[in-house]
């Protein structure tokens, strides 16, 4: 039997893993603010219910270090200067094969096999939500990089752009002016707050965009903007043509879809890029765990 494993920020989700890849009973729990491996295997025997493990799919949030089977997740601070999952996971089921990669990874594999990458052999994956990750796959395979981090977009610096004034609020990373600091809905949320918004959510701030209210409009053009703009220079970097875009951000309608098409077009200029999709990633919230079931059952990495 096959497990996948999702670790974020905000949740762990686990379940075994059907032949194609798909996971289709979830267990979840809320990722503590300590004891975080604790939790984590007890997710894991639950769902294992004393049946053999042959393998384990692992996505997690980043940054994660594959190589060396290290995970050092910004969004777990137990976690943040690194936890070897990896041989932790490999002492609770001795003998399962284990394959790890970065959760923005998992998710753009997962949409090149069963949503709306089916088919397309180079993408870019963006998850959109209370922070913003990414993953590549070039030739219908995970592109890992060095360390297993390639694709992290959130991480892009957009600070210093015509569009996007004033981008050079301090990240979570330690840098400054990455595309996360303006275009995921907390920080769009932040930003409207300071402009005179009086709500507090990054879906709150959609639903009052969709509405009218100015200032929210603004907020999601920003950072539309900043998303349009990070996409075109990625898809140019890396010579894709389809950019996948997931998350519950993601989802908040015209007001952010609009101008970040509006800023792509604007800067994929170049002729091998001319033709680049952006559509909505089709696995929603299973997109991760998908990914993780697919890498459990050897597919890439």
């Amino acid at each position: 039997m096959r497990l996948a494993l999702d670790i974020g920020g905000t949740k762990m989700a686990a379940g075994v893993v059907r032949e194609d890849g798909r996971v289709p009973d979830v267990e979840t729990v809320p990722t503590p603010d300590a004891d975080t491996w604790a939790t984590c295997a007890a997710l894991l025997r639950r769902v294992a219910d004393g049946r053999s493990i042959h393998a384990v799919g692992i996505a997690c949030a980043g940054p994660v270090d594959t190589v060396g089977g290290v995970v050092a997740p910004i969004n777990i601070s137990e976690w943040a200067r690194g936890f070897p999952l990896i041989e932790a996971i490999e002492a609770l089921f001795p003998g399962a094969r284990t394959a790890l990669a970065m959760d923005g990874a998992a998710a753009a594999l997962a949409e090149h096999h069963h949503g709306a990458g089916r088919g397309i052999p180079n993408l870019l994956s963006l998850v959109v939500s209370t922070g913003i990750g990414g993953g590549v796959v070039l030739g219908g395979r995970i592109a890992t990089g060095r360390t297993g981090n390639a694709g992290h977009i959130g991480h892009m610096a957009v600070s210093g752009t015509s569009s996007v004034p004033g981008a050079d609020e301090p990240c979570s990373c330690g840098g400054v002016g990455c595309l996360e600091t303006v275009a995921s809905g907390p920080s769009a949320a932040r930003w409207a707050r300071t402009q005179g918004w009086a709500g507090s959510t990054g879906l709150e701030l959609a639903d009052a965009a969709r509405g009218g209210d100015p200032i929210a409009t603004a907020a999601l053009a920003r950072a539309g903007h900043a998303l349009g703009i990070a996409i075109a220079s990625a898809a140019a970097l890396l010579d894709v043509n389809l950019a996948v875009l997931g998350g519950g951000f993601s989802q908040a309608g015209p007001p952010l879809w609009e101008p970040l098409l509006e800023a792509a077009a604007r800067h994929a200029r170049l002729s091998f890029i001319s033709d680049l999709s952006i559509l909505p990633a089709q696995l929603g919230t299973a997109g991760t765990l998908t990914g993780a079931g697919l890498l459990s059952l050897d597919v890439d990495i």
